[in-house]
This record gives structure tokens, sequence and C-alpha cells, in this order.
């Protein structure tokens, strides 16, 4: 289902066409105005080119990049992109008016509309300067005028005007959709934190004491276990980006899995079963640990006894299928749709560190299908599955 967003772009495109095209060529009986043509695939080209570099933001590079394919599109003598601090960019002949850029576009970020220049405005000194006319065009994200489209020619008719308006109104949809872009890249790096934050403190603690307990008895098992200690906090605290490969996720898994062993004894047993070809599949940073935790804390601890973790993770074609299950007293299945909706951003809840988190993660990444499915019952254990595409992630 296309979004409201994708609908309103989509239409904007559409209008844009419609005078880029009525300015690229005039309508004639061999290509009656309106039919898709030659015209329409070199128009839907370039905005395709220029699309990628503006989905980076209004910077001076994006706009450097993105700036020749405008002046394409519009047909003019020069283009220039602003925001408030200047010029970022600048195509084509007329290059005396390139200082003036900032001063003609000084009106559109104060009113957020069209602006005509022309007469004494435009004129300058340079012998045979053809420019006679600007068309400035606000650069839009939210409702705020970030920069300025202006477009300069010989002269500027209430077509170009429109043209314009519909180009700048193109260029600020890419904008906009390289905001949310950049604030969806934000709230993933502020919850990765988050869950870096909520590394169980009673984890570290029953570590340190467990190695304590071996420095006398068993010195190198201590430092073994140390060691083990380290590369788990290594991989869980370490600044990384967004993922890392299957390997390293399930060597964190590993290294977690040996510690809980040393406290817990022969009472916990645990089986990693992997098919070889996943081992490089990216995945997201720390989203098989908190499960493994979670089949611990309330599968295995909470009984007193003992009982088994088995991780399996098994090649599905273009995906990577992952389970991690325990033989332990299960939930009720109101209390696993609990778990899954804590906020994950509120600190450990009784999901302990994260398994809201991880769902989370999984669905802003991979849509909603790729969240974690949770089969449970009371005296039945508890099974958490999730799927991981192969395709590798930006």
């Amino acid at each position: 289902m296309w979004s409201t967003s994708a609908w309103v772009l989509l239409c904007a495109l559409s209008t844009f066409l419609g005078f880029v095209l009525s300015r690229r060529r005039p309508a004639s009986p061999r290509h009656p105005a309106g039919l898709p043509d030659e015209a329409t695939f070199a128009t839907l080209h370039i905005t395709a080119l220029a699309a990628p570099s503006l989905r980076a933001g209004l910077t001076r590079d994006s706009a450097r990049k993105a700036i020749r394919h405008l002046r394409t599109l519009l047909g003019v003598s020069a283009i220039a992109v602003t925001d408030a601090d200047g010029v970022l960019a600048w195509d084509g002949a007329a290059g005396c008016h390139r200082d003036h850029a900032p001063e003609h576009a000084r009106t559109v970020f104060s009113s957020g509309r069209p602006y005509v220049v022309a007469g004494d405005a435009i004129a300058c000194d340079t012998p045979g300067c053809a420019i006679r006319g600007a068309a400035v065009v606000p650069l839009t994200v939210d409702g705020r005028v970030i920069g300025a489209l202006a477009a300069y020619d010989t002269e500027v008719s209430a077509g170009l005007v429109r043209t314009v308006t519909e180009v700048a109104r193109w260029v600020s949809g890419q904008l906009e959709l390289a905001e949310l872009d950049s604030s969806r890249r934000r709230a993933m790096e502020a919850e990765t934190r988050a869950l870096r934050a909520q590394i169980s403190p009673h984890f570290v603690y029953n570590s340190l004491t467990t190695i304590a307990s071996f420095v006398r008895t068993d010195p190198e098992r201590a430092r073994e276990l140390l060691m083990d200690f380290a590369d788990f906090t290594r991989h869980a605290l370490r600044r990384g980006g967004d993922f890392t490969t299957l390997a390293d996720e399930l060597r964190c898994v590993d290294r977690y899995l040996l510690l809980e062993r040393a406290r817990f004894g022969e009472r916990l047993r645990f089986t990693v079963r992997v098919a070889p070809e996943v081992l490089p599949v990216p995945v997201p940073f720390l989203c098989l640990q908190p499960l493994v935790e979670n089949a611990i804390k309330h599968g295995i601890a909470a009984t007193g006894g003992s009982g088994e973790v088995r991780v399996v993770v098994r090649d599905a074609g273009p995906e990577a299928h992952i389970s991690v299950e325990d033989d332990g007293l299960g939930m009720d299945p109101g209390r696993a749709r609990r778990l899954l909706d804590d906020d994950p951003c509120q600190g450990p809840g009784e999901g302990g560190i994260g398994l809201a988190n991880v769902d989370v993660r999984l669905r802003q990444i991979y849509g909603e299908g790729y969240g974690l499915v949770v089969e449970t019952a009371l005296g039945a254990g508890t099974k958490i599955r999730l799927r991981v595409p192969k395709l590798p992630t930006r």
C-alpha cells in the first residue's frame, strides 16, 4: 500500500513532468502532447539521476551532483541552488550572476513564496550577458524554507515560473525523504545505545563474582572466563555500525552462554547448531543475545532447577531462519505479548534487556513481517523465532 507521502510525490512528479515536457518540445501532430515518448523517458531518466544525490539532504556536495540534471530538466541558461549561508552550487553560463544569487534568494527565505527577479535587480555589467530574469523558488522541509532553486534565462515567462515551482516541489520531496531517512537512522542509533545501556548489571556482577570464585581453586579457568567476559563486553559495547555478521553475533552468544554455564554449572545445558553458509549474513547488532538472556532468565533460572537452551540457525534460501528455544516453565501468551510491548527506550522491564527493542528494530529494518514470533504456553517452554534476509542492508 502506498503511503500518503508517496502519493503526494507521485502527483507532484506528474504535474511538473507536464510543465517540463511542454518546455522541452512543443506538441505536434506526430508527437501529440501528453503521450509517452522519448522526451518522457528522457525526463524520467534525468529525475532518476538527480534523486540519489538529493536523498543525501541539502548539502554542497549533493547540490553539486544534482544541479546539472536539474538545469537539463528546466532547459535554462543557468541555475543556482542556495541555502541560508550562500550558493551551494551553480551550473551554466552567466557566472557573473553567481555572487548575486544569495541576494536574489533572500526574498523567498523571508516570504516562503516564489519570486521573480527582473529589470534593474538582474542587470549586470558583463558585456553580452543575455540573462534578463530569474525565477527563484523556495525549497522546503516540514514547512521550513531551507534553500532556494533559482533559474536564470533570457526571459521569465509564467510557464517558466510554474516549471521551476514544480521542479522545486519535487526536489523538496526528495529532501523530505532524506530527512525521514536521517530521523530513522537517529532513532535506530538511539535504540542501539539504549540496548547497550540495558546490558544487565546483574549479569556483569554475577559473571565477575563467578570468575572471582575460580581465582584460588582454578586460576586457569578464571583466566579463560575473564577472556570470555572481555570478548563479550567488547562486542556488546563496541562503537560499530548498526549491523554485524551472524558469525560475530553468534560468537557473542557463545561467550555469554559460557559465562552463564560457569554460574549455573551442570544445571544449564545449551546447544548451538548453525548452517555454515549463513555465517556471513549481516544482522542487526545485538539481535540474538537478548533472546538467549530471556531464555535463561525466564525459562531456566526461574525454575531453580535445570534446563536447556537451543539456538538453531538454518539456511532458508533468501533468508536465514533463527530460533532460540528453552525447555523451562514457559509463560502465558498474554505475558509474551507484554514482553514485546515494553517501551524499548525505557530501560529494562519484564523482558530483560530488550525483547521489544529487538522486535522494533527488526520491523524497522526489514518490514512488519520480520518481527519476533514467540511460541509459548505454561509448562511448555518458550521458542522465539526470527527471519533475516540475506541481502545486504544499507
